[in-house]
């Protein structure tokens, strides 16, 4: 088509310019019909006027040539346009198509993480469900009948659960009867005395924690523990993550809290605040919720013995150790008792030592040393000294400083001490076990020490 048009041009061209040097001109307009028309004129450069014979023959010629030229222009442009505006309705709709598609595909996509996550919630409130059924139903029994709870998840076929058999009932005579200091092993034997802090093993693991409720937490086990119902050797649980922490979790040995069987689940009457609680002499101490608060809940009749505000102490993010996590009271127990680590406005964030009486919470004495509380990552008793962590990150940092009660002094100290999983947020000391307790990124390790000689009677 385009060959035709241009065929129809170059003939009229050649009819204008028959003559030398003529020069012609093409023109495009509507008649009164509204009908187009195109003119071409050319002036003669040697006649005042043609007469209309000469001419006619000439004008026919190109009248019928721009007539059929602007029939092909006609067909020309209806065609182009119809080619246009069929690509261009092919293209948009083989957009839409594909934008649909992708749509689609996203939304299908997240269904199915909707329902995903769907699942996991209804798995996570089975298994809460479950927890406080069996808090409940534990709570409900009488306090004396609580005692054979470490073997009510024995079979039937063990001999030991059977209540009516002689060994058994000879058993629980020989408990009754045995002291509870009697009950402490000697697990540890690079213990020579109530001296300084000498070293630190390497962390051993024991359970690591399942979600993320586990990140930080505490878990302790008693080193004077109170009758017959809990020992030396049950295991005792917090995860602190969440803004309601409530949950104590009971093992009655180690073996079973590695493999995450706890025999008991308890229910605190008050929230607890980050990683400083402490076990001792059957009662668990621990910070309240968002208050300077110390509250002592007995484990044995599940009951507020205690509670007591520390005076002037910091609490929720005022004088945190350098990991944050509102760590700003922290209890620790220790040979010579219930101690308090925490800052107060009037010490401006240096770190205050209180012994606490472990009856009524009350301050017996303190001591304000010159440690800067934000600047060290943990901190924990042995033997009446403070020490402290230098990093709660490094692979291999330091306990870095101690300062003793009994002199009122301090000094810097490089005991080599490992963060294996780089994120510690507990360090408790275990006078019993002579063991430093940690929770270290979802980890529960111990850590052997060494101590030297006491250097001086209060030790």
């Amino acid at each position: 088509m385009w060959l035709q048009v241009l065929y129809l041009c170059l003939s009229c061209l050649t009819l204008c310019q028959s003559q030398a040097q003529l020069r012609a001109s093409l023109n495009r307009s509507n008649d009164q019909a509204g009908r187009c028309h195109y003119t071409f004129t050319v002036a003669s450069p040697v006649e005042s006027s043609c007469s209309g014979s000469s001419m006619k023959p000439e004008m026919d010629g190109v009248l019928s040539r721009l007539t059929l030229l602007e029939a092909l222009v006609s067909r020309l442009i209806v065609g182009v346009d119809g080619d246009v505006g069929t690509r261009a309705g092919a293209n948009g709709e083989e957009g839409l198509q594909k934008a649909y598609s992708q749509v689609t595909g996203e939304r299908n996509q997240l269904q199915q993480d909707k329902e995903h996550l769907n699942k996991q919630v209804q798995e996570l409130q089975r298994r809460l469900d479950e927890l406080s059924e069996e808090a409940e139903s534990l709570r409900q029994k009488p306090c004396q009948q609580t005692h054979t709870s470490q073997h009510e998840n024995r079979p039937a076929s063990d001999p030991a659960y059977d209540s009516g058999n002689a060994s058994y009932q000879e058993m629980k005579a020989e408990v009754t009867e045995v002291p509870a200091s009697q009950l402490i092993p000697e697990v540890n034997h690079n213990f020579t005395g109530c001296g300084e802090l000498q070293s630190v093993g390497d962390p051993v693991l024991h359970r690591k924690a399942d979600s993320i409720t586990g990140k930080y937490g505490v878990w302790l086990q008693d080193p004077e523990p109170l009758g017959t119902l809990y020992t030396n050797k049950t295991v005792w649980r917090i995860d602190t993550v969440g803004k309601d922490v409530r949950q104590l979790f009971a093992y009655d040995d180690m073996e079973q809290f590695s493999k995450g069987f706890p025999m008991k689940v308890l229910v605190l009457p008050e929230s607890v605040e980050s990683t400083g609680a402490a076990v001792y002499r059957g009662s668990l101490y621990y910070q309240r919720r968002r208050s300077r608060t110390l509250i002592r809940y007995d484990l044995a009749s599940e009951t507020l013995a205690s509670r007591l505000d520390l005076p002037h102490a910091g609490f929720h993010g005022q004088h945190p150790y350098s990991w944050g996590g509102y760590t700003d009271i922290d209890l620790a127990v220790d040979e010579q008792g219930l101690w308090a680590i925490y800052s107060t406005s009037k010490a401006k964030g240096a770190i205050v030592i209180s012994q606490l009486d472990p009856e009524s919470l009350e301050v017996k004495k303190s001591w304000e040393t010159n440690i800067r509380k934000n600047t060290v990552a943990n901190a924990f008793m042995v033997c009446g000294r403070l020490y402290t962590v230098a990093s709660y990150t490094a692979p291999n940092t330091t306990i870095n400083f101690v300062y003793d009660t009994a002199t009122n002094a301090g000094r810097a100290v490089a005991v080599p001490f490992k963060n294996k999983y780089r994120y510690n947020s507990m360090v408790d000391y275990n006078h019993a076990q002579r063991k430093l307790y940690a929770w270290d990124n979802f980890h529960m390790v111990t850590y052997d020490v060494r101590l030297g000689r006491a250097s001086h009677g209060s030790s």
